[in-house]
């Protein structure tokens, strides 16, 4: 069961059940050329909010000693914000630091309801940042304990290795984040590239 925290914006119940920290550990398995690079990880994942209505989404990974014993080693971190995908109006924030010209529109569940899409899902936006100099908005759909998003654009930076799309796969299986990530990078077509198993920490 999930339990949601009482100052809970309304329009994020539908993402509740992300709320938390998982960790656990995942596999990389990605084709370059005639290479293939595969390697196990651990993670970190925190998603958390602030009374506004977005989820703030932060992960850690690092790679496993090669001896036991050894000290794992840093891999990737990023972080980000996930919300419904909707129109902002007079009752949000923004932009910039301005503050709500009006109420809320989506302040219990009938009226997100509203924001219910033609397949009983609800439409999502992602906003993710990584410090090797990429940004990436994914556009997608939360139905029941389940997520798909699939890039709508990607930034780099003029130092940042070439990474141009992305589908991401999230589900809540017997009680554990799963996770899937398909990228196209370094001059390839999308393809499998990581996936994960968490389990929930706090």
């Amino acid at each position: 069961m999930i339990e949601l925290p009482v100052d809970l914006p309304a329009e994020l119940v539908p993402l509740s059940w992300l709320l938390g920290v998982w960790e656990g550990s995942g596999v990389v398995d990605y084709a370059v050329g005639d290479e293939s690079v595969t390697h196990e990880f651990g993670q970190r994942v925190s998603f958390s909010h602030d009374g506004l209505p977005h989820l703030n989404y932060t992960s850690y990974t690092w790679l496993f000693p090669a001896e036991e014993g050894g000290e794992p080693t840093p891999l990737v971190t990023e972080t980000g914000y996930w919300r419904l995908a909707r129109a902002l109006g007079d009752g949000d924030q923004g932009p910039a630091m301005l503050p709500a010209r009006g109420e809320s529109r989506y302040t219990d569940a009938d009226s997100v309801e509203t924001l219910r899409n033609a397949d009983g899902g609800f439409d999502v936006e992602v906003s993710l940042v990584h410090p090797g100099g990429v940004s990436e908005l994914y556009l997608g759909q939360v139905k029941g304990p389940r997520i798909d998003l699939a890039t709508d654009a990607v930034m780099r930076g003029s130092g940042a290795k070439d990474y141009s799309a992305a589908t991401r796969l999230y589900g809540l299986v017997d009680g554990h984040l799963l996770w899937a990530w398909d990228i196209a990078a370094l001059g390839q077509d999308l393809r499998t590239h990581a996936s994960a198993r968490l389990a929930k920490v706090d």
